[in-house]
């Protein structure tokens, strides 16, 4: 691997994020937040530890103090994703959970490098018919992903390592903008 292209690769795709677009996300996620509704974010692998790594930036703290927020990752109760996973199938582990926890006034998001996950494909599906503001967090090619969701990040990149470190620079970004709120 040649370590100069990789971090220049890195630094046109972080260049590349639209902060505009992130302002519409996050703005988003505190109108649900004010209207009573929380976050709800949900991945696999990689895209899982940054559903928990939002998820405890909100309901910690990021930046400054401030009150916690209502946020909750489907990827942390071991219970529910196994026996989801076992009794109907893993594909439904984020469609059951959402349609059990979310609501019209959430914001709900999926990770998926590829964004052609198929339980994130369920689970962004599961919150539509709920009435849930969807967001979906992908790599450059969106895959089925952004056609399903009512905003789309897209991480200008093509490699899974960049896609996740641009999700997690993204996701600090839209943290920073809920602090500077509250």
């Amino acid at each position: 691997m040649d370590f100069k292209d990789y971090i220049e690769e890195g630094v046109i795709a972080r260049q590349a994020i639209d902060e505009f677009q992130i302002m519409r996300i996050a703005q988003k996620i505190i109108e649900s937040f004010d209207n009573g509704g929380k976050l709800i974010v949900f991945g696999n692998g990689g895209s899982a530890a940054d559903s928990q790594h939002f998820v405890a930036e909100l309901t910690g703290h990021f930046l400054k103090e401030r009150k916690p927020l209502p946020a909750i990752a489907l990827t942390t109760n071991t219970s529910s994703l196994t026996a989801i996973a076992n009794d109907y199938d893993y594909n439904s582990v984020f469609s059951r959970q959402v349609l059990a926890l979310s609501g019209k006034n959430d914001t709900v998001i999926g990770i998926s490098t590829s964004g052609n996950s198929r339980n994130v494909l369920e689970g962004i599906n599961a919150a539509n018919t709920l009435g849930a503001y969807t967001v979906g967090m992908t790599g450059i090619s969106g895959g089925k992903l952004k056609d399903i969701c009512r905003e789309v990040f897209i991480a200008k990149s093509n490699k899974t390592s960049i896609i996740q470190e641009i999700h997690i620079t993204a996701i600090h970004m839209i943290c920073a903008v809920i602090d500077d709120h509250y």
